[in-house]
C-alpha cells in the first residue's frame, strides 16, 4: 500500500493491524547479537548492536543533527585543520576501521559530540571556548573514546535501538523542555542535541581516560587535557546556559578534573615539554574570533528564548545580524523566534534570507515553509518542503506537511497519500492524529 487509491476504504482494525506490521522493516529491528567483545578491553559485554549498524545509524541521523545545529560551517581551512587533529588521533584509537569524520557545525551553544559511526562535530560556541590545539585534541580524543568504547550502542542495547531506528526524528523532536525545543515539536523540527546519546558518568569516566591517552600518543601535552577539563568545570560551576545541552549529554564533575590533574602528574608526568601549540590553533579559529561579539548575542538571544522572554531574544538576534550580515545561523535563530511571536511573515523574510546565504542548508526551508502555511500560501510552502527534502531527505514529518498543503489546496487524493506515507512511519503524535482523522473523516478508512 504505497497510497490510498480514491474510493478504497479499509477498517480501522485492518488499517492498524497494516501498519503494526509494514511500519517497521526487517533491516530496522535490532539482530538478537547477545554478546560481543568491547575493543577496549577485551572483555565480552552484551551487545544487539552490529558494527554495520552502528554505522547506518550514524549515516541516517548524523545529517538531521548537523542541519538542527545550522549546518557544517563553511570555512574549508578551519574544518580541514580540525579534520588533521582528529586524523592524528585516529591512528591510535582502539578501532581504527570506522569511518572517522570531523566538522564545526554552526550551532553556538557550546558542545562536541559523537555518532557511534565515528562522525564527530564541534559547535562554534566551544570553539571559541578552547585555548590551544591540545585541548581541541583532548576533546576530540573524548568524543572517540565514545566511538571507540561503543558506549552509543551501549545505550542502544539496554532498550532504545527500536525507539531510535523506528521513533527517528518523529520521537525525538518533542523531548526539548526549552522555548527553541517547543517550537520545534509545533514545526516537526529537529530540536539541538536530539538525536545526540546521553551518557553514564562511567561512560564520562571512561572517555576521558582513552581521550587522555589517545591525545598523549598523538604528541601532545597531558596538559591540554586538564585545561579542557578546567574550562568544562567552570562553566559547570557558573551553570551556564549556553552548556545546558553538553552537561545533559556529557555528566560534568569535579572528579573528573581531578582525576585529568592526577594523571598529569603520574603517568603522563613525562609529556610536561609536549607542544599546546596555542599560537597555531588561534591562527586557525580566527575566523571565529572576528565572529565573537555575534556569536555572544546568539547565544544570549537563546538564553531569552529558554525564560520565553521573545522580544530581548529578536533584539539579541537582529543585534547579531548587525555585526554578521551574512551570517546564516544569526538568520534562522531570528526567524524561529519571529514564528513563536506568530510573526510569520517577518519570520518569511530571514528564513529566505538565510536560505540565499547557505542553499545546500536544510533548516531556513523548514522554516519558510511553515511560515507560508501560516499565511495560507500553501502552494509556496508545499515548494519549501520541496527544497527541504532535496538537501535533507529523511524526516518523516516533511511529508506530512505536504499532506497539509495539498489538504490546503483542496487536493484530497494527494493530501490522503501523503498521510498515508506518513503514518507508515510515525502513529503517534498530534500530526498523526490529523492525518489519521483526515483519513477517515474523507472515507478512506471505516
Amino acid at each position: 500500500m504505497d497510497g490510498i487509491k480514491s474510493g478504497t476504504t479499509v477498517s480501522r482494525r485492518d488499517f492498524i493491524k497494516y501498519f503494526l506490521y509494514t511500519g517497521i522493516s526487517a533491516a530496522g529491528l535490532p539482530a538478537l547479537y547477545a554478546c560481543a567483545v568491547n575493543p577496549v578491553t577485551g572483555e565480552k559485554q552484551f551487545m544487539m548492536v552490529t558494527k554495520e549498524q552502528e554505522i547506518q545509524i550514524d549515516q541516517a541521523q548524523s545529517p538531521h543533527q548537523f542541519s538542527a545545529d545550522y549546518g557544517v560551517y563553511r570555512n574549508s581551512g578551519l574544518n580541514r585543520y580540525i579534520t588533521r587533529i582528529g586524523k592524528k588521533l585516529t591512528a591510535n584509537v582502539h578501532r581504527p576501521d570506522m569511518p572517522y569524520s570531523f566538522r564545526c557545525v554552526n550551532a553556538t551553544y557550546i558542545n562536541a559530540y559523537a555518532f557511534p559511526g565515528g562522525s564527530i562535530a564541534a559547535t562554534r560556541g566551544i570553539l571559541l571556548k578552547l585555548g590551544n590545539e591540545a585541548q581541541l585534541a583532548s576533546l576530540l580524543g573524548h568524543e572517540l573514546g565514545h566511538v571507540n568504547a561503543r558506549h552509543a550502542a551501549q545505550q542502544m542495547s539496554k532498550g532504545s535501538l527500536t525507539s531510535l531506528l523506528v521513533g527517528g526524528l518523529a520521537m525525538a523532536a518533542g523531548s526539548q523542555s526549552d522555548a527553541a525545543g517547543r517550537l520545534a515539536q509545533q514545526l516537526g523540527m529537529l530540536g539541538q542535541g536530539m538525536l545526540l546519546s546521553y551518557y553514564s558518568r562511567d561512560n564520562e569516566r571512561e572517555a576521558d581516560s582513552l581521550g587522555n591517552g589517545y591525545m598523549v600518543k598523538a604528541g601532545y601535552s597531558s596538559k591540554g587535557f586538564v585545561g579542557l577539563m578546567q574550562m568544562l568545570n567552570s562553566m559547570h560551576k557558573q551553570q551556564s546556559s549556553a552548556a545546558s545541552i553538553l552537561f545533559s549529554t556529557h555528566p560534568m564533575s569535579s572528579e573528573r578534573l581531578s582525576t585529568a590533574i592526577k594523571k598529569n602528574n603520574s603517568i603522563y608526568k613525562y609529556t610536561k615539554n609536549y607542544p599546546l601549540n596555542r599560537d597555531r590553533y588561534m591562527d586557525n579559529i580566527a575566523p571565529l574570533r572576528r565572529m565573537k561579539t555575534a556569536i555572544k548575542l546568539m547565544q544570549s538571544g537563546d538564553a531569552h528564548m529558554m525564560k520565553k522572554q521573545y522580544s530581548r531574544a529578536e533584539s539579541s538576534y537582529k543585534k547579531a545580524i548587525r555585526k554578521a550580515r551574512y551570517d546564516y545561523t544569526a538568520h534562522v535563530m531570528l526567524a524561529k523566534c519571529l514564528l513563536l511571536q506568530k510573526k510569520p511573515l517577518q519570520a518569511l523574510k530571514y528564513s529566505k534570507k538565510a536560505s540565499s546565504l547557505y542553499r545546500s542548508e536544510a533548516q531556513a526551508y523548514h522554516l519558510a515553509g511553515f511560515s507560508q502555511i501560516d499565511l495560507k500560501h500553501f502552494y509556496r510552502a508545499y515548494k519549501e518542503f520541496d527544497n527541504y527534502d532535496k538537501y535533507l531527505p529523511g524526516n518523516p514529518h516533511i511529508i506530512f506537511f505536504k499532506g497539509y498543503c495539498e489538504e490546503g489546496m483542496n487536493h484530497i487524493e494527494r493530501a490522503a497519500n501523503k498521510y498515508t506515507q506518513y503514518l507508515q512511519k510515525v502513529q503517534q503524535g498530534k500530526y498523526a492524529q490529523h492525518a489519521y482523522g483526515r483519513l477517515k473523516e474523507w472515507g478512506y478508512i471505516k
